[in-house]
């Protein structure tokens, strides 16, 4: 926004909106409260007469370069199969804060509140664009404090002899020693030198180019090495490739070992939980588990991660109580 005094005394102000400037001429000196009031009226008069839908293709398609694959994959979804066609249809310039407040209400009733969280912050974005001085105060749904399933040693050993001599033995390995999936299913036999794996790229699924390498895993702390266990390194030498599916693929074969071996069902990720549980337990120091699991702050892993196992728990817990009693 830019200020000015005119020759004849008078006070200019200006602002871009969608490319257009907009302007608003004062016979005083205005103060911030008069300049947010007429720049408000002006920019909802200059604001598209367009659907909502459009505007919201046009975010994304503008977005698409910075955004990761995945999330212009939720936004596009969300315009394709979630967000109803009431809304779809609505002027954006006559959006108002009762349309979104339904939208969200309606929208939590089916699903959970990090979902919703992640819809409002989308048509948020959107009208912000078109719309940047609309106030929006949407009362969204109270956040559920995430408890991630942390697999037991025992767990995780079943898993890995269940799979011995099959192509998801090599990657569970690895989810377990803290690689995400895409990270596995991008290694080729060049990120292998001895006992270290050199993590650089993920493997990612966009609308437009389907399944397709990212030269970049998730985040630049993502960027790291790693150290395998000899027998993990020879087994990937003697069968010469790291694993040759898709993402998916790997939950789908997770699960169905949990259903044969009747454990509980958890994701794939979450082995990077019981990667950082172990470690921590081990007395690796959180800046050193940062750095083996390519974590950006460690408040993330710690608020997330870092979870107590329960038989290690449970042993501590007998220690003291038979102490006491």
């Amino acid at each position: 926004m830019k200020i000015e005094r005119l020759p004849s005394g008078s006070y200019r102000v200006q602002k871009m909106v969608n490319g257009q400037r907009i302007s608003k001429v004062f016979d005083h000196k205005p103060t911030q409260k008069e300049i947010t009031i007429a720049l408000a009226e002006l920019i909802d008069n200059v604001a598209p007469k367009t659907a909502f839908i459009s505007c919201a293709k046009k975010v994304v398609e503008n977005k698409s370069s910075v955004l990761s694959p995945g999330t212009v994959k939720n936004y596009n979804d969300f315009i394709d199969s979630v967000i109803p066609k009431w809304f779809l249809n609505l002027k954006i310039n006559e959006i108002s804060q009762v349309h979104i407040q339904r939208l969200i209400n309606d929208y939590s009733k089916t699903h959970k509140p990090k979902t919703v969280y992640n819809l409002h912050g989308f048509v948020s974005s959107v009208i912000r664009m078109y719309r940047p001085n609309m106030i929006i105060n949407t009362t969204l749904p109270q956040k559920k404090k995430y408890e991630p399933y942390v697999p037991s040693t025992d767990e995780i050993k079943a898993i890995l002899d269940m799979s011995v001599g099959t192509q998801y033995h090599i990657p569970f390995q690895l989810g377990i020693l803290g690689m995400r999936k895409g990270e596995i299913c991008a290694l080729t036999m060049d990120d292998i030198n001895g006992n270290i794996v050199t993590i650089n790229k993920a493997l990612t699924y966009s609308k437009d180019k389907g399944w397709f390498v990212k030269p970049m895993p998730k985040t630049q702390e993502s960027n790291r090495e790693i150290f395998i266990p000899d027998a993990l390194a020879e087994e990937i030498q003697f069968t010469g490739y790291i694993y040759k599916g898709f993402n998916n693929m790997l939950l789908k074969a997770l699960h169905r070992y949990q259903k044969k071996l009747g454990i509980p069902s958890f994701r794939f990720h979450d082995l990077r939980h019981f990667y950082a549980t172990y470690a921590h337990s081990m007395g690796m120091s959180d800046a050193d588990i940062m750095k083996s699991g390519g974590w950006k702050t460690d408040s993330v892993m710690k608020t997330v991660y870092r979870h107590a196992m329960k038989e290690t728990l449970q042993e501590q817990q007998a220690m003291i109580a038979n102490s006491i009693l």
